[in-house]
């Protein structure tokens, strides 16, 4: 098992090691030179002879007029050599000249100054959706695995391995970024110092293409934060079911890089935010307002000649100006009151009303009044109805019309029109004929 990591031992065993770095322009620009030549030739070490021929060539470009070159290059290969930034591959010792190769300090040097792999939506986008598949593949054969070997071949190793360096080229690329950042900012003040009102369009401009960036970064990770979060803690919970303490620490320690990149865009966004406010602020209230810089110059000399004359704000106490009136006493008015009512009011006993009956009734006051047909009925009873009831009104007063011994049907009864557009088969209401 690994030894954890212990910070007061590390910080102690480097102390007394006396590590240290100290690199000049010309030992950078020779590991550069270095890197380039092996990835030109494809080596994988370097001879001594091609390290010196390296470092006479770059002495040639920045330094034309050294005196004793190869004693340069001999005491930098050594330089480099103790400061682990070159090693030594081969095993003849000091019977031959070596070979030599770059650490993984000497690369990480040379990526700082050739990497310019900033984070971009496109290249977030790539690594987020290859992480979402190489974690929902290890959730799948998390799911299958049923011993301990399953577990630390198909999903131990795939998360310490394959996540970790996907994981480590999203900080990666964050840095970059965030170098970028430093570069607009250096840019957006050698514009203001250089030139002081014309550079008011292309700070606003940098600013502007920062913020998209952020701002789409941001979107990114907010959306595939979640899904990462929820197959790691998938993950962890079939290692919790085996049980799996590695398995379950490795998917932790990915859910806190995760969290860790996610607090990045946040952090990111919100001092950017803050940093684009003051910049816009500082443009809108010093430099649109003092374009010839006349105000700052006379101010900046103000300020450097107070000791020789010092100048003050002085205000001048005018007291406020006194009324000599009469007071009017305002006389006292009696409060707003209103009479107490009751809550709730009596109730009054109201007779039930049927609309069946009253119907009925004005059927037949209809009836009585000497209408001929049902037609004329219907008519004269419809429009003191609802619309909405008219329909089952008029088979009502159908109903009551045909109770009446008048009530005539013919064999083809005729379709009469009434109130409301509505339709009825008329009956005929006559007199009998009487009995001989």
């Amino acid at each position: 098992m690994n030894r954890p990591f212990d910070l007061h031992r590390t910080i102690a065993s480097l102390h007394q090691a006396r590590i240290s770095l100290v690199l000049e322009t010309a030992d950078v620009c020779f590991l550069i030179s270095l890197r380039e030549r092996g990835d030109r030739l494809s080596l994988a070490s370097f001879e001594e002879d091609l390290l010196v021929d390296a470092f006479l060539q770059v002495c040639e470009l920045t330094d034309p007029g050294a005196e004793n070159p190869r004693k340069r290059a001999t005491h930098a290969i050594q330089r480099l050599r103790e400061q682990r930034l070159l090693a030594r591959v081969d095993g003849a010792g000091l019977i031959r000249a070596g070979e030599y190769a770059l650490t993984r300090l000497a690369t990480a040097v040379v990526d700082f100054y050739l990497a310019d792999d900033a984070l971009t939506r496109d290249s977030l986008t790539v690594l987020t959706k290859t992480l979402l598949s190489q974690l929902a593949d290890i959730k799948s054969a998390a799911s299958r695995a049923r011993d301990e070997d399953a577990w630390r071949r198909l999903v131990v190793e795939p998360l310490r391995v394959t996540v970790a360096d996907l994981v480590s080229g999203i900080e990666r690329r964050q840095r970059g970024l965030d170098a970028q950042q430093e570069e607009v900012r250096a840019r957006i003040a050698s514009l203001l110092q250089s030139d002081w009102f014309g550079a008011v369009d292309a700070c606003e401009s940098l600013l502007d293409q920062t913020s998209t960036t952020l701002r789409e970064l941001n979107e990114v990770l907010l959306q595939d934060a979640a899904h990462l979060q929820a197959l790691l803690q998938d993950i962890e919970q079939l290692a919790a079911d085996f049980p799996h303490a590695s398995a379950e620490q490795a998917a932790q320690r990915v859910a806190e890089h995760v969290d860790r990149v996610s607090a990045w865009g946040s952090d990111r966004l919100r001092a950017w935010s803050d940093y684009y406010q003051y910049v816009h602020r500082y443009l809108r209230d010093v430099v649109r307002l003092d374009p010839d810089r006349a105000i700052s110059q006379r101010l900046r000399e103000q300020i450097g000649s107070w000791l020789d004359h010092p100048f003050a704000l002085g205000l001048a106490h005018v007291p406020s100006i006194r009324l000599l009136r009469e007071v009017d006493a305002s006389p006292e008015r009696p409060p707003v009151t209103r009479l107490r009512q009751e809550l709730e009011s009596p109730l009054e006993e109201v007779a039930p009303h049927d609309a069946r009956a009253a119907l009925r009734e004005r059927v037949l006051a209809c009836l009585q009044s000497g209408a001929t047909s049902l037609s004329e009925v219907v008519a004269r009873v419809l429009p003191d109805v609802p619309e909405r009831e008219r329909y089952r009104a008029t088979g009502s007063v159908t109903a009551t019309v045909g109770l009446d011994p008048r009530a005539r049907s013919a064999s083809v009864r005729p379709w009469v029109s009434v109130a409301g557009g509505l339709q009825l088969e008329d009956w005929s209401l006559e007199d009998p004929e009487p009995s001989r």
